[in-house]
């Protein structure tokens, strides 16, 4: 029986953690295949986001490696490794690295953010095609309880 066959007391019976898990693993899969095709993958956004002022860093301070994967320790995969990944940055020329082993992001680094961020609604417009805003609120609140529920950290 697949799950469009599932009569709605059925669906409330399922499983949150399969499905939060399989809409976490479809929902970043999508979106870093997206950002390749743009050139750019997650990780490096992340790190341009982070160490730019104008975006998540409060004061755009140069950060070591360490100190970016404490910042996106919410939002990191595993297998991302923020050393390979800041070395392609620092091929493009849009962060440097000082005597410290601090990344700072560069004036083309700042314009690549920038432009990275302009494929997100895309991105996300692809995610929520069919989803009117409602349903998605409703959805995020509902994983919200479920977080509160079990003693997890809201971020």
């Amino acid at each position: 029986m697949t799950i469009d066959q599932m009569t709605d007391a059925e669906l409330a019976a399922q499983p949150a953690a399969y499905w939060t898990r399989l809409a976490y693993e479809a929902t970043i899969a999508f979106t870093r295949a997206q950002q390749a095709e743009f050139g750019f993958s997650q990780p490096q956004f992340w790190l341009l986001r982070n160490l730019s002022k104008n975006d998540i860093s409060p004061d755009g301070h140069g950060m070591t490696i360490p100190e970016l994967q404490e910042a996106m320790i919410a939002y990191i995969k595993p297998e991302d490794d923020l050393h390979a990944e800041a070395q392609v940055l620092l091929e493009r020329g849009w962060i440097s690295r000082d005597s410290e082993s601090r990344l700072w992001i560069s004036e083309a680094g700042e314009q690549a953010r920038v432009d990275l961020k302009t494929h997100a609604p895309a991105i996300r417009a692809r995610i929520h095609q069919g989803i009117d805003d409602a349903d998605y609120v409703t959805a995020l609140k509902v994983l919200r309880r479920m977080i509160e529920n079990t003693g997890g950290n809201l971020v």
